[in-house]
């Protein structure tokens, strides 16, 4: 079940990705901590690991030294990542320039929403 909620992580966060070419980290990070109840360093060191080339090399890297990168959660969020940010693209570009920053708004409010409300 778990290898389906990362796939599903990463679709979304390529999708969102897609549509408002935002970092994949803005969905991932907060997926993983607050439904795979990840600790704080390993869901980033997840994250970055996950989208590592070439923007998160480095800072993998430094998460992988001190043990804070969970491989098999990484590179299956990678490949939703890189099916969804496809499908994003596709969908937005079908949509007005209002539409979209209005989706990307109720977005981000959303997250901000969970993170203050419900987050640790």
């Amino acid at each position: 079940m778990v290898h389906f909620i990362l796939l599903a992580i990463g679709l979304t966060a390529g999708v969102l990705s897609g549509m408002f070419g935002i970092g994949g980290g803005l969905i991932i990070v907060p997926a993983l901590l607050l439904i795979l109840k990840m600790e704080q360093f390993q869901a980033l060191g997840t994250s970055l690991a996950a989208l590592i080339p070439p923007v998160g090399l480095l800072g993998a890297a430094e998460y992988y030294r001190n043990g804070h990168i969970n491989m098999k959660y990484a590179a299956l969020i990678a490949l939703g990542l890189f099916v969804g940010a496809y499908f994003g693209a596709r969908i937005t570009l079908g949509m007005s320039p209002e539409l979209v920053r209005k989706l990307y708004a109720v977005f981000l409010l959303v997250v901000a929403a969970r993170i203050l409300i419900w987050g640790k």
